[in-house]
């Protein structure tokens, strides 16, 4: 390590957190699927927001990169470059346990935070990762197949053409809601956006129920559209198959590989403060995740309510977890940059330090690895929790220099 580097872990400058810088830790953009128009969309509305600190955290791809981190330097923002994949626990699968996936037992996701920048990653990681990536596009266009056979056994009078969706509506990476924007679009093209038209045809297509949203209200439209036709039990759904996931450990290992750290995503109480079978004893859960190498995880936190959040939030991050927060934006509706939690409730000055810190130690494990340097974890998964502080300060320095 140089001594400047040495000099930085050491100081101990204020943090800005208190009042100071917020933070967006977790935001998926169009190169995966996202209901911001483009890269800078995201970024406008950042600074709109006053949103410092923003993380591109797509799934299975760093091909947003280069264009986030342009953007973040035009306009004074801080880039944390992370992924997103989606693993499988299959001791947990045949146990039926639920993991942060509700509905799926096993179903594990997992993201990377602070990756390498420019983004490299050695074989044969580099393929594992593009086989996850063409296996998600096949089950897709799998999907589009059968959508469009039911198109035909209902007259409806139009097909959908996948080529022509991953040429116009995505980045490469194909997600079943790209198919639901498509279906909506010809829906209301052959209906001339006529609301009658749009609730008779979609009432058609979804073999006599009823559509509940307005047609102008797009976001819920295609919601239902993904509802009723492409998730387990619509007439368009197909399963995954086992080629689409890699064990938990070997998507740890990618995003190691990668320069990144390990981040477990808690899904944490629902609308009826519910909470999945792993995640429902919170100090089970820390020492579980601890046991299996997770030094991170993150929340979303829209879904929380702001005290179970807290709770939940706090105990982990006194645990020595580096804890951050996100927003996502992986679905048609447009939700804020700032975070918060569940029914707009603000997030207390707690969890706003929480998670400024948690994105300080990441900004500085992204640094140091840039450097050919060993970050907050090294590539084993390691990490000493009694030096998270040291790369809080570090982070602070970076952020806020």
């Amino acid at each position: 390590m140089t001594k400047k580097l040495n000099n930085l872990l050491h100081q101990n400058p204020p943090i800005g957190g208190q009042g100071g810088f917020l933070v967006n830790a977790h935001l998926h953009t169009p190169f995966s699927f996202s209901a911001f128009n483009d890269i800078d969309d995201a970024l406008d509305r950042a600074v709109a927001e006053n949103v410092k600190v923003v993380g591109i955290n797509d799934f299975y791809t760093a091909e947003g990169y280069a264009e986030w981190a342009e953007g973040c330097k035009k306009r004074n923002l801080y880039p944390l470059f992370n992924i997103e994949l989606i693993s499988l626990d299959k001791d947990f699968q045949q146990a039926g346990v639920r993991v942060n996936d509700p509905a799926n037992p096993g179903r594990t996701y997992i993201s990377g935070k602070g990756l390498s920048y420019p983004f490299r990653l050695a074989e044969p990681h580099a393929s594992q990762l593009a086989n996850v990536q063409n296996e998600a596009n096949k089950q897709v266009e799998a999907m589009c197949r059968k959508l469009n056979e039911l198109l035909a056994a209902k007259n409806i009078g139009f097909s959908l053409d996948f080529n022509r969706i991953k040429k116009d509506l995505t980045r490469g990476n194909v997600r079943e809601r790209h198919l639901a924007k498509a279906l909506r679009l010809k829906v209301y093209e052959k209906c001339n956006n006529d609301e009658a038209c749009i609730q008779k045809l979609l009432k058609d297509i979804f073999g006599g129920k009823e559509l509940k949203s307005s047609a102008e209200n797009v976001a819920g439209v295609e919601n239902e559209i993904r509802s009723n036709l492409l998730k387990a039990g619509g007439a368009a759904f197909v399963p995954e198959t086992e080629e689409a996931f890699l064990s938990v450990e070997a998507v740890c290992k990618i995003i190691l590989e990668a320069g990144g750290i390990p981040t477990y995503p808690f899904l944490a109480d629902d609308a009826n403060w519910n909470y999945t079978d792993f995640e429902g004893d919170l100090e089970g859960v820390a020492n579980e995740l601890t046991k299996r190498g997770f030094h991170s995880v993150e929340f979303i936190t829209t879904r929380n309510d702001v005290k179970l959040l807290e709770e939940y939030a706090t105990y982990l991050h006194e645990q020595g977890f580096v804890v951050t927060f996100g927003s996502e934006h992986n679905s048609p509706m447009m939700e804020p940059i700032e975070l918060f939690a569940r029914n707009k409730t603000p997030l207390s000055e707690k969890l706003l330090q929480i998670n400024y810190e948690g994105a300080c130690v990441i900004a500085a494990h992204q640094h140091l690895v840039a450097k050919g340097l060993t970050g907050y974890v090294d590539k084993e998964g390691n990490a000493d929790r009694a030096r998270r502080e040291e790369f809080v300060r570090l982070g602070d320095e970076l952020i806020a220099p």
